[in-house]
C-alpha cells in the first residue's frame, strides 16, 4: 500500500530518535569536523588511533565525535545540522534522501555481502526463506538489512506483505530474537556475528548473489561544498586505515573490542567478512544504489522516485 508524503514524514520522525548532540550551523565556521560513527567499522578504528585529529590539525582542523545506534540516526542528526559526516549502509541514505535531507555522497566501500544476514535459532524449524511466510521478522527499518530481506523474499517468490515486519534497533531486535518474540531477525555485522557465537544463530541466508551491501561515507551537503579540504583529509585517513586494517585483522579486532564491548573473536569473524579499498563512487555503484531506491519507490517505502546521482560528489573521494 502507498503512503503519502505527510504519513511518510511523520514515520521517519517518529522512527528516527535523535541523540543528545548540540547542534549548529553545518558550515562549521570554527573549523570543526563533527563524524557519526556507529559501533563498528573503519569509523570508530580511525577514532581509537587519533590519526584523522593529527592530519586535519596541519589544516587548522578539530574533530568531534558521536556514536549512533544506527545509519537511520546517524543521517538524521547529520539532516538537523548536528553532524557533518558519517559512514552508513546502502538503504539509510536512500530513505533520508526521500525525507528531503541535504546529504551527498563522498565515497564507498567495496561490497560486503556476506555481512549481513538473515537469522534463526539454532533450532528454529525454519530452514529456507520461503518458510518465513506469515513469520514475524525483526530488524531495523531504513537500514542496509531492509534491502536485503526484501530481496531474499523476492528470491524465495515471496512478497513483501507476505511476512510480518518488527521495526526495532540492534539491541531490541536480539533481545526480541532471544526471547522467541520474533521468529527471525536481519541484521549486520558485529551484531550478527555476536549472534552466530554466543546463542549459535544459524545464517538463513545473507546477501550474496542478491544485495552488495556497500558502506557509503556521507557529509551534510553544505558543508562538504565548504570544506571540500577537510573532507579530502577524512578519506585519506579511512584509506590508511583500511590498509592497515586489512593486514592487520587480528590486531583491530583486538584494538576495536574494548570500546565496542564485543570479544575480539566475534569482532575478528565480523572483520574477516568486511570489505576494505574506499574509493569514489563510479556509474556501476551509482546505478547499484538507484536500483534499491527504485525497489523502494515501488514498495511504496518511500513516496518519490529519486535520482541518486543528483547527490554524489563529482570528481573527488
Amino acid at each position: 500500500m502507498k503512503i503519502s508524503r505527510r504519513a511518510f514524514t511523520t514515520m521517519v520522525a517518529g522512527s528516527l530518535a535523535l541523540p543528545l548532540v548540540g547542534s549548529r550551523s553545518a558550515f562549521a565556521a570554527d573549523k570543526v569536523v563533527r563524524i557519526g560513527y556507529q559501533k563498528y567499522g573503519t569509523l570508530v578504528l580511525l577514532k581509537g588511533k587519533g590519526l584523522l585529529e593529527t592530519k586535519l590539525e596541519k589544516i587548522g582542523y578539530t574533530v568531534e565525535w558521536t556514536e549512533f545506534p544506527g545509519g537511520p540516526q546517524l543521517l538524521e542528526a547529520l539532516n538537523a545540522g548536528a553532524v557533518d559526516f558519517g559512514s552508513t549502509g546502502e538503504t539509510p541514505p536512500i530513505f533520508a534522501q526521500a525525507a528531503g535531507a541535504q546529504l551527498i555522497y563522498v565515497a564507498h566501500e567495496p561490497p560486503a555481502p556476506r555481512g549481513e544476514a538473515i537469522l534463526v535459532q539454532k533450532d528454529s524449524p525454519i530452514k529456507t526463506v520461503a518458510d518465513l511466510k506469515g513469520k514475524n521478522v525483526a530488524l531495523n527499518k531504513g537500514s542496509n538489512v531492509h534491502y536485503l530481506l526484501v530481496k531474499a523474499l523476492e528470491e524465495a517468490g515471496l512478497k513483501y506483505e507476505d511476512i510480518q515486519t518488527s521495526f526495532l534497533p540492534p539491541a531490541d531486535g536480539r533481545a526480541a530474537f532471544e526471547q522467541g518474540s520474533v521468529d527471525a531477525w536481519v541484521i549486520w555485522d558485529p551484531f550478527q556475528a555476536a549472534a552466530e557465537v554466543a546463542i549459535e544463530a544459524r545464517e538463513l541466508r545473507n546477501g550474496e548473489g542478491i544485495v552488495p551491501n556497500h558502506q557509503f561515507y556521507l557529509g551534510a551537503q553544505p558543508f562538504v561544498e565548504a570544506n571540500g579540504e577537510a573532507i579530502d583529509v577524512v578519506i585519506e585517513a579511512v584509506g590508511e586505515i583500511d590498509v592497515w586494517t586489512k593486514a592487520n585483522t587480528a590486531a583491530a579486532a583486538a584494538e576495536l573490542a574494548p570500546s565496542v564491548g564485543i570479544p575480539e573473536n566475534v569482532l575478528a569473524k565480523a572483520l574477516e567478512r568486511q570489505s576494505y579499498g574506499v574509493k569514489q563512487l563510479d556509474a556501476a555503484v551509482v546505478e547499484q544504489q538507484q536500483k534499491i531506491a527504485d525497489t523502494f519507490t515501488e514498495l511504496g517505502l518511500i513516496p518519490k522516485k529519486l535520482t541518486i546521482a543528483d547527490v554524489v560528489r563529482k570528481g573527488k573521494a
